[in-house]
């Protein structure tokens, strides 16, 4: 069965300078996802956009004791890899908040804590990848290295190499096809394995040097350009990404082809959504979370209390250290769980849900009531299309794909757990999770108009 096209799609919608107002918005997203290659290079993007809205560190407001009223605004830096943003609203906190809440983790290769080693005249890299991926998907294309190595003194190594003019890029080899015929008979998730997600990393031996002289050759150039010894890589967060910058696609420049989109679609919309909010009735938060790809663990995932001890401290530098004022704040906010979804592609019409329950690029914003970790209350959704409408927002709702095919989560339950009203909705891809995903400018933008709309008007 194929997916119809909708009537109209948000195209249709704009005039022509609010066509050009898309393409603005998508070009800003473009250079953001670009720079934005790790978690850690989103929130220092992301910290340095809020200060010229003049947002300031909570962790001075904590340290100076300082009270905070209506109007003020804050971000909370959660270890480099996770930010909130929060601007206070008119309304007592008690009465809730309205959350923007996206992920910045996307999935990618990590290098294990040992990743140097030679073989058969060759040094590569070990790594491990982070996220669900086809990894066949990860081999002969051109790969970069970002990330952090941190030196026992404390002393803080950024690293970033493949993504300028005259950087060296680096690959995952593939076999020849004249060779793979005993390949090609394997199902495709073993056609390449987990370990053999070997990065090349270089070829020239270290001159005198009588074992593992390639390596030797490496490590000297590691540590000339960084001061790094290879014990230093056990303390170090480093990721291959794809290489290149977010292009646009397709003849008529009407979307996006980048990686990480899953979920900086999502994130930036909700980023510049709470920028752009003005004043506000009830307390606006965006949190750019990390580590969904895996579960949302650790201590910068949803899972973490960092969120709950945020909100703690807004209490606090109100003067109000309540358990029950704490309870009440998180009970009575709502928030857009906002998380990429599929969208339908005509090549792969057998997956989609049928009968119009699938989002469509240039549909707008696609929400999903049902998810496999969330259903929003029938209240919730309806209050939601009154603001979207009164806003002129072009959304969609939608589901992840045919039932019984698979399915996926998002952080929406780690949300709901607080008894707030929650929804999953976002910007629908298309290549969700491979290298280079898909997306429309459309729905970037009017993801930022529900964002927005939703921020101002949700009561």
């Amino acid at each position: 069965m194929t997916q119809e096209t909708p009537a109209k799609t948000a195209w249709d919608t704009y005039t022509p300078e609010q066509l050009q107002t898309v393409m603005t918005f998508a070009d800003n997203y473009m250079q953001f996802i670009s720079e934005g290659k790790t978690e850690r290079r989103v929130v220092d993007q992301a910290i340095a956009l809020a200060r010229g809205f003049g947002y300031r560190d909570m962790n001075e407001v904590i340290f100076n004791h300082e009270t905070l009223k209506a109007g003020d605004k804050v971000w909370f830096n959660m270890m480099g890899k996770a930010i909130a943003l929060v601007q206070l609203g008119s309304a007592p906190l008690e009465q809730g908040m309205n959350i923007l809440c996206a992920h910045i983790d996307s999935p990618r290769l990590d290098l294990k804590p040992k990743p140097l080693y030679e073989a058969d005249g060759l040094c590569l890299l070990d790594t491990h990848y982070y996220g669900g991926i086809k990894k066949y998907q990860w081999t002969a294309l051109p790969l970069t290295l970002y990330g952090v190595v941190v030196l026992k003194d404390g002393t803080q190594m950024d690293v970033a190499i493949g993504d300028h003019e005259d950087d060296p890029v680096f690959v995952v080899t593939d076999l020849l096809p004249h060779l793979a015929a005993e390949q090609m008979k394997k199902p495709a998730p073993e056609v390449v394995e987990g370990e053999d997600l070997n990065v090349l990393f270089g070829s020239i031996p270290e001159k005198g040097q009588e074992k593992d002289a390639v390596k030797a050759n490496i490590l000297k150039l590691l540590k000339d350009a960084y001061g790094i010894d290879e014990a230093d890589f056990i303390s170090a967060e480093l990721e291959i990404v794809p290489q290149g910058k977010a292009r646009t696609l397709g003849l008529d420049k009407s979307m996006v082809l980048g990686y990480g989109q899953d979920d900086r679609s999502c994130a930036y919309p909700s980023l510049i959504a709470q920028l752009e909010c003005g004043p506000v009735k009830r307390t606006a938060m965006t949190i750019l979370a990390d580590k969904e790809e895996i579960g949302s663990v650790g201590a910068t995932g949803m899972q973490s209390r960092f969120f709950e001890n945020l909100v703690a401290e807004l209490l606090h530098a109100q003067g109000n250290d309540s358990l029950v004022a704490l309870n009440r704040t998180l009970q009575n906010s709502t928030a857009l769980s906002n998380d990429v979804t599929a969208a339908h592609d005509p090549n792969y019409a057998a997956a989609s849900s049928p009968n119009g329950n699938q989002a469509v690029l240039g549909g707008g914003f696609a929400m999903g009531k049902y998810t496999g970790s969330n259903d929003a209350s029938a209240e919730f959704v309806a209050a939601l299309r009154r603001i979207f409408d009164d806003n002129h927002v072009v959304w969609q709702m939608s589901e992840l794909g045919k039932v019984d095919l698979g399915g996926g989560g998002t952080i929406a339950y780690l949300l709901a757990n607080y008894g707030m009203q929650v929804i999953d909705g976002g910007v629908a891809l298309l290549n969700m999770h491979a290298p280079f995903e898909v997306s429309s400018k459309a729905d970037l933008y009017e993801t930022k108009k529900a964002c927005l709309a939703f921020l101002q008007n949700m009561e």
